[in-house]
């Protein structure tokens, strides 16, 4: 049995995690670790925690992931996404344990005329994945077992700590509220739910996928507007969408334009990975939102 050690254990996606190998993954054991028990804003006690720790695998969830609020709190990021990171590599590396750990779209710069795929140069928009790249690479210098996930644009049930929900909650709450929604139609992502996102890396587990870095997302890709016209519609929420650029409803971070990413090289290991469409129907069946 596979003794895994999961970080940030309460959040979107470690709570599917968790789910996820409860019911179908019975030989792995998850462990989870809550801020309470190691608090990652505090890189030297990192190492201290995890010796007394045993495992095979460290998850790691965490991620200070507020974007636009990050854009001020460069230093709280640099902390968490990127020296935090380091420290849990070197703690793995001290165990002869695997590192998995979660990063993002957002360190492309959204330039691309296709999906991105795992060779292609990154180049950071924004603080975020500015220090989620740096934590990357420092990941990958400590640590040869390192798996990165690079994910984007999560929904799942327990919702994003600290943002009050996810973007599918958000949507139907005020479009229920206000009748009419205004959503981005100029950048491009790939939609993903936590639920899949679970089984994808338990399943990379199950069946030992090198170290390297791969995009977990769901398959296929949409606009902000095409995503939440889609979750209006299935929700039977009253509610007409209108598409806007992006230049309508300025952020303090800037968001790439296209941030599609290619799952190809995960799927040779893991098999099919299911449309974000067909997600965002299980998941809104899962709350009680999927109009029959």
């Amino acid at each position: 049995m596979k003794r895994i050690l999961l970080l940030g254990p309460n959040g979107q996606l470690g709570t599917d995690i968790r789910h996820a190998a409860a019911a179908n993954y019975h030989d792995l054991h998850i462990q989870g670790l809550g801020r309470d028990e190691l608090d990652v804003t505090d890189v030297e006690s990192i190492g201290e925690v995890l010796r007394t720790q045993e495992f095979d695998i460290l998850i790691n969830c965490t991620s200070y992931h507020k974007t636009d609020e990050v854009e001020s709190n460069a230093d709280q990021a640099v902390t968490v996404n990127a020296h935090a990171v380091k420290g849990l590599a070197e703690a793995c590396k001290t165990k002869k344990a695997r590192f998995i750990h979660i990063s993002t779209d957002y360190v492309f710069d959204g330039q691309n005329d296709r999906p991105y795929i795992e060779l292609d140069s990154i180049g950071p928009l924004n603080v975020y994945g500015a220090t989620k790249a740096l934590g990357e690479s420092l990941a990958r210098a400590v640590w040869q077992d390192t798996v990165i996930f690079r994910v984007a644009s999560l929904f799942g049930v327990a919702g994003a700590s600290g943002k009050g929900g996810n973007f599918v909650e958000t949507m139907i709450r005020v479009g229920a509220e206000r009748g009419q929604l205004k959503v981005i139609s100029d950048q491009r992502m790939s939609p993903t739910s936590t639920a899949d996102l679970a089984e994808m890396i338990l399943k990379s587990i199950e069946v030992d996928i090198p170290a390297g870095t791969y995009h977990a997302v769901n398959s296929g890709d949409a606009s902000w507007y095409e995503f939440a016209k889609s979750i209006i519609e299935l929700s039977g929420v009253e509610a007409t969408v209108s598409p806007i650029p992006a230049t309508e409803y300025p952020l303090p971070a800037q968001r790439p334009a296209y941030s599609v990413m290619d799952n190809t090289k995960l799927t040779a290991f893991i098999g099919d990975i299911p449309n974000w469409h067909d997600a965002l129907e299980r998941y809104l069946a899962a709350k009680g939102h999927l109009v029959a």
